[in-house]
């Protein structure tokens, strides 16, 4: 900050990294507990430079970026292997109408980018059904940037219910996330038919271990059970195969 107050160079970019460490090396994420504080700078960086690269922690609320950031051109949402690492904001002092968001996921093979704005999923609408032939986990960047509608509209999926983000469909279609083959749905009892499986929770009471414990299955195997709420609120387990 005091290299930029006592130079007149002006830059076509600036990067800004803030530490997101606080007294006692106590780790945050809030804009204005990080140092420097980007939001009370943001004249100072302005006079300097047209375009601003502010890199944050991924625990950051985008709704809690965008009040308090000015000028906001652009959201990148940075995954690698379904893991949210970074946000990436771009300022700009010509930005456009409104900022794109862009949820990016590295993954060994591919990468996965879905590109959306903020008033186009606040105009989808979603669409509930019970499970059909495929199941459909958005990844984690997707999750992050809060896409839900727009990815139903996007892929013409339904989703199994409000709060689960799961989606399904009849049909196989490429989709940014794991794909999923149904072989059945379960309703939720005691008795489950399930040894050894790679068990999922969205939207249900209980805890993948403890569910683990309480059924006794096994981790592994080929088999992959979504266990959450279907639309008429009932607890079911999604019985599925990847493809």
């Amino acid at each position: 900050v005091a290299t930029l107050k006592n130079t007149n160079q002006v830059y076509d970019w600036i990067y800004l990294d803030p530490s997101r460490r606080a007294e006692n090396n106590r780790r945050v994420f809030r804009l204005e507990d990080c140092t420097p504080n980007v939001a009370e700078i943001l004249p100072l960086l302005f006079s300097k430079s047209d375009n601003i690269l502010l890199k944050t922690a991924p625990m950051l609320d985008i709704q809690e970026g965008l009040r308090s950031l000015r000028q906001v051109d652009g959201i990148h949402i940075i995954a690698v292997q379904n893991e949210v690492k970074e946000l990436l904001w771009a300022l700009s002092n010509s930005p456009g109408t409104e900022p794109e968001i862009v949820a990016v996921n590295f993954n060994r093979k591919q990468e996965d980018t879905f590109n959306f704005t903020l008033s186009e999923e606040q105009a989808s609408e979603s669409r509930f059904s019970e499970p059909q032939s495929y199941l459909y986990e958005p990844n984690a960047a997707l999750l992050k940037a809060g896409a839900f509608k727009t990815i139903g509209k996007r892929y013409q999926l339904a989703k199994l219910h409000p709060h689960s983000h799961l989606y399904t469909g009849d049909k196989a279609v490429p989709f940014p996330g794991r794909r999923f083959k149904i072989l059945a749905v379960h309703p939720y009892s005691k008795k489950l038919p399930f040894k050894k499986a790679n068990v999922t929770t969205r939207n249900f009471p209980m805890s993948v271990a403890a569910l683990r414990k309480k059924h006794r299955i096994a981790e592994g195997g080929d088999s992959y059970i979504f266990f959450t709420k279907n639309i008429e609120e009932q607890l079911v387990a999604v019985e599925c195969v990847k493809f």
